[in-house]
């Protein structure tokens, strides 16, 4: 196990019987702040005994397609299935390729295996998300998607990469896991690509109960395709058309989401206060032990799903942290080509090296709407008190 494994068991760890002033999370804030809405819609649920594919789901489905401004939203089990189902109805499998990139979360890759695709990885720019410039050259005849990741809920280069995949003739499917509402050029994400897969995981801006997720399309077509894949293939309940796969969002998870959605542009708006707060509070010490800060275009508008530095002596200012009770996590310390799972692909370690240098020094630092201004200065005044003691150059 290498330093940076140890040093996130650690400070992951609840053994110690320290006081935690600040969370990576509070999921009871949130519900606290909305409990009432959330337990009249379950119990609606409930009564009515609609769990499957019900009248509460097709609200939901609207009202998310509505949001992100595309024509079609359909409700599956979670954000990797999203992925994996839109492969399944463009017919992406054995003997295809599909490019992505090796820093994101070990699903968006394990969709595409699991498709029967292989994934193709490009490295990344500082802010995470696919660089445009090398997708060219790992095109191949057996290419046929990219799938960008809209890490940390910043939109990828979506100009970019649509007029590569127009050359190539190519599909885009948007991994919109992480970016609920985030914005690109006035166009919400989700809303670019031939489709896109969300993730409603209790981690996420916008989350259910436990695990769910949401394709978008702008395709009739599609959409079709997918209506029948979620369900066993199923024209209706005694006549299949095609084999498909048991992948519902289930009418509970459905009003919990539809009930956080109405909620989600105010909350979007406080964490990118907090961002901003974040940005200023740190930006004396940019050369200083910490790297760099997030950085905004004026043409995009970032949810901030996480908030991440790049920092000198990572590890040891993550267990400094814990020890003053702020928590935080690594997002994601082994790049996925990295990973025992992803040997028989053929990369080793320097293939991508930005990917693969910034996994040394990235740091996730708590961001969510029902953290206090007091907490955001804690995290802000420790973070100067750790790099305070260092000279560094």
């Amino acid at each position: 196990m290498n330093s940076q494994n140890k040093s996130s068991g650690k400070c992951d760890s609840e053994k110690k019987d320290l006081q935690i002033r600040v969370p990576y999370i509070d999921f009871n804030a949130q519900y606290n702040e909305i409990k009432e809405e959330i337990l009249k819609e379950i119990t609606c649920v409930l009564e009515k005994g609609s769990f499957v594919l019900g009248k509460e789901l097709v609200k939901f489905e609207k009202n998310f397609a509505s949001y992100t401004g595309t024509k079609y939203a359909l409700g599956v089990a979670n954000g990797t299935d999203a992925l994996f189902l839109v492969m399944k109805a463009l017919d992406i499998g054995k003997g295809d390729e599909v490019i992505t990139v090796p820093n994101t979360f070990i699903a968006t890759a394990g969709a595409i295996v699991a498709a029967g695709a292989k994934p193709v990885f490009v490295d990344v720019k500082n802010d995470f998300n696919i660089n445009p410039e090398l997708i060219d050259n790992v095109v191949t005849k057996n290419t046929k998607a990219i799938i960008p990741v809209h890490l940390t809920g910043r939109v990828a280069d979506m100009d970019s990469i649509l007029e590569i995949a127009k050359k190539h003739k190519l599909h885009v499917i948007e991994d919109a896991a992480q970016s609920v509402g985030a914005r690109y050029k006035g166009k919400r994400a989700g809303s670019f690509g031939i489709a896109a897969g969300f993730s409603l995981h209790p981690l996420k801006n916008l989350n259910a109960a436990g695990d769910a997720g949401l394709v978008t399309t702008n395709s009739g077509e599609l959409h079709e395709k997918l209506v029948l894949l979620r369900n066993h293939g199923l024209k209706n309940r005694d006549e299949c058309a095609c084999w498909g796969y048991n992948s519902r969002l289930d009418c509970l998870q459905a009003v919990i989401a539809n009930v956080k959605l109405k909620h989600l542009d105010k909350w979007t708006e406080k964490i990118r206060e907090i961002a901003n707060i974040y940005k200023d509070g740190l930006k004396s010490f940019v050369g200083k032990g910490i790297i760099s800060v997030p950085v905004d275009h004026p043409f995009e508008e970032p949810v901030y799903h996480t908030f991440i530095i790049q920092c000198e002596k990572r590890d040891e200012l993550q267990a400094f942290l814990f020890e003053k009770g702020i928590k935080t996590k690594i997002h994601y310390p082994i790049p996925i080509h990295l990973h025992e799972a992803a040997s028989g692909l053929g990369y080793k370690k320097g293939d991508f090296p930005v990917a693969e240098q910034q996994a040394k020094i990235i740091l996730s630092l708590p961001i969510y709407p029902e953290m206090s201004d007091e907490q955001v200065a804690i995290v802000i005044d420790e973070i100067k008190s750790f790099y305070g003691r260092f000279t560094l150059s």
